[in-house]
């Protein structure tokens, strides 16, 4: 992935994410039809890009039992010149009987093309974590049911291992 850090164990995600991003690379003009403004190439930095992707996950057509933190995993450089900004969105729905309930995450990339296009939009894609398909922000409709099943299936494979463990 370009430039690393020094922490080699990125999400699965964030590679499947950047690998995307470079088959296809960014597409933004200043036409997009996408209803979100988001900041120009020139005027992004990381405490933008989450600020953007806070207001961003806002637009989403979630219960308000849904509530979510953001932080900023880490950015690479791309050998065709742009900048990977990859962010991490961790969903919950607590309740007083489990304050610390199951999450599910969302990885977010944001590029940010270097050079003459900088008056352009950053191109921004996201994945819901263990699932391989990689969305363009306001090209598709987000899904509360995505969370939902993520947190049931590690609510069943908890519960699978509490069995299997009782039993030995």
């Amino acid at each position: 992935m370009g430039e690393h850090s020094s922490d080699l164990n990125y999400p699965a995600e964030s590679v499947l994410l950047a690998k995307a991003s470079r088959e296809t690379p960014c597409q933004a003009t200043e036409e997009k039809t996408d209803t979100f403004r988001w900041t120009s190439c020139g005027d992004f930095t990381v405490e933008v890009g989450k600020q953007q992707i806070n207001a961003y996950i806002q637009t989403w057509e979630l219960r308000p039992c849904w509530l979510h933190g953001l932080d900023f995993l880490f950015s690479t450089e791309e050998e065709h010149g742009a900048r990977f900004y990859h962010y991490r969105a961790r969903f919950s729905t607590p309740t007083a009987r489990e304050p610390i309930p199951d999450t599910a995450s969302v990885y977010f990339l944001v590029e940010v093309a270097q050079g003459k296009a900088q008056t352009l939009p950053v191109e921004v894609r996201f994945m819901v974590e263990s699932n391989r398909l990689v969305h363009t922000a306001g090209e598709s409709r987000f899904s509360e049911k995505w969370l939902s099943d993520i947190i049931q299936g590690k609510a069943s494979v908890r519960r699978m291992i509490d069995l299997y463990s009782s039993r030995s």
